[in-house]
């Protein structure tokens, strides 16, 4: 497996673990109160800073575990690499004009906050997603 197949599979699982705790925690802090009621800046802030930490930390032990695989980048892994990216750009632009229509309609900084929040986790999972399959399956450049 080489570095940035281990990367992308970092990237994925932090950004589901983060999330599952994310909302594990907004929605056990909920109980009879309504969503928009439930205090979840300060969570969010710390979840998402909590995932770049741990994200960093274990690209740094799966380096130091894996030494032979030196980190350089031949042609095809800049492709993959950026390939991944685009197709997860999409969720990132689709968060952005969901949070645009949302600010427009005046809904509550609750639901806001959190569909940019969805947006930037559905374009990491499908990034990484992506990454994985064309590392595991084969990938043709177009």
């Amino acid at each position: 497996m080489t570095a940035e197949e281990k990367r992308a599979w970092i990237t994925m699982v932090v950004t589901v673990g983060g999330y599952a705790a994310y909302l594990a925690i907004v929605l056990g802090r909920a109980g009879d109160t309504p969503l928009p009621e439930v205090p979840y800046a300060g969570t969010l802030l710390w979840v998402v800073g909590a995932a770049i930490v741990a994200a960093i930390v274990l690209h740094i032990l799966v380096s130091i575990a894996s030494p032979r695989s030196d980190g350089r980048k031949d042609q095809r892994d800049k492709e993959i690499h950026r390939f991944g990216d685009y197709i997860g750009q999409s969720f990132v632009v689709l968060g952005g004009v969901a949070a645009l229509a949302m600010s427009l309609a005046e809904l509550d900084h609750f639901w806001i906050a959190n569909v940019i929040y969805l947006g930037f986790v559905l374009s990491a999972i499908l990034s990484s997603v992506a990454k994985i399959v064309a590392y595991r399956w084969g990938f043709q450049p177009s």
